[in-house]
């Protein structure tokens, strides 16, 4: 079955009123490349070959980007848009003709809504439901344990009393 990775910090800030507080956070096990998700998907049952799932992932990305730069969004039915959206320098500009989007903007970003009008389900609550969890202390544990023992090892597990507390 498959399990989002978490782990667990510790605020630092003390100048925030979250001092001191714990948080969870996503650990990502790996990025799939364009290569290895086209695979993926050819795996799950397609006619299509890899090569072919690859060449339409790479035509539908630069698509996608010549789409919104022509100020345009780009809704993919049943995962969500995708959009652009303008990062304002600190501060703004001080009257409208002093306005110019190359020296005003710091940036531009593409943006992603997930389709929440289809069976999928993606917004964040309906995820949060379906969602299993692994605790990144645990996967390593397991990690360890399913490694072989060393040559010589005397047969203990090294284990020095401690273990973290699962939050």
């Amino acid at each position: 079955m498959s399990k989002i990775i978490y782990d667990v910090y510790k605020s630092t800030n003390s100048f925030s009123s979250a001092f001191g507080k714990f948080f969870g956070r996503i650990v990502h096990t790996e990025t799939l490349n364009t290569r290895r998700l086209a695979q993926h998907i050819a795996e799950h049952g397609s006619i299509y070959t890899r090569d072919v799932v690859e060449g339409v992932l790479t035509k539908a990305e630069a698509c996608i980007v010549e789409m919104l730069l022509e100020s345009k969004k780009v809704k993919l039915e049943g995962l969500g848009t995708f959009y652009l959206m303008g990062e304002n320098k600190r501060g703004g500009v001080a009257s409208l003709d002093k306005f110019n989007p190359k020296t005003s903007f710091s940036g531009l970003h593409i943006r992603f809504l997930p389709d929440s009008s289809t069976d999928a389900q993606l917004n964040s609550k309906d995820m949060l439901a379906k969602a299993t969890f692994m605790w990144a202390e645990d996967l390593k544990r397991e990690k360890a344990e399913s490694r072989p023992a060393p040559e010589g090892n005397s047969g203990g597990n090294g284990d020095s009393g401690e273990s973290p507390v699962n939050p």
